[in-house]
């Protein structure tokens, strides 16, 4: 086993503390954006994990200085990103936001409110993962504690336009 935190493995585990993240937050939420940086270099700063024999190798390090008008999926998102540079020391980065999705190309099937979370690393590692809304009736079915349930779809060539400007923010020197 590697001591790099460039690995599938570590964008996983990071992909999922994002989920848990942004599923905390609730429904409705404005773009974000999750630089990923390499635990080891924050070791001092992070409290002690006495007994966590699984320490995560990437901490998510929120990005709160997005602006307020950038909307799921929407050119101004794609423009923000696209001028985004890195330092060298972000392993990688994960973009959760809100979109409309439709399930399949049926002109009957609606598009319904999703979450999709993007991630790469520099070591080439991707994973995209996308969250739908359930209706009320779907909450209403599955009991009281449904909205506790999150449930993740995804696959190769999901959001392939937000896997590119994610690795692009990686490739230019951040000044």
């Amino acid at each position: 086993m590697t001591n790099s935190p460039l690995t599938q493995q570590a964008l996983n585990k990071a992909m999922m503390e994002a989920v848990d993240f942004i599923h905390a937050e609730g429904w409705d939420a404005a773009p974000t954006l999750f630089a990923l940086v390499p635990s080891s270099l924050l070791i001092d700063a992070l409290p002690s994990t006495d007994g966590d024999d699984d320490p995560a190798p990437l901490t998510l390090v929120v990005q709160d200085s997005l602006p307020a008008n950038l909307g799921g999926g929407s050119e101004e998102l794609e423009d923000y990103i696209s001028r985004l540079a890195w330092p060298a020391d972000v392993a990688g980065v994960i973009l959760a936001q809100e979109i409309m999705f439709r399930d399949s190309p049926s002109p009957s099937n609606e598009p319904r409110p999703a979450r999709l979370f993007s991630g790469v690393l520099r070591g080439g590692e991707e994973l995209t993962l996308l969250q739908i809304r359930p209706t009320e009736d779907e909450l209403a079915a599955q009991g009281p504690f449904a909205e506790d349930n999150i449930e993740l779809r995804g696959g190769p060539q999901v959001a392939p336009g937000v896997i590119a400007a994610l690795r692009y923010t990686l490739e230019q020197e951040a000044e």
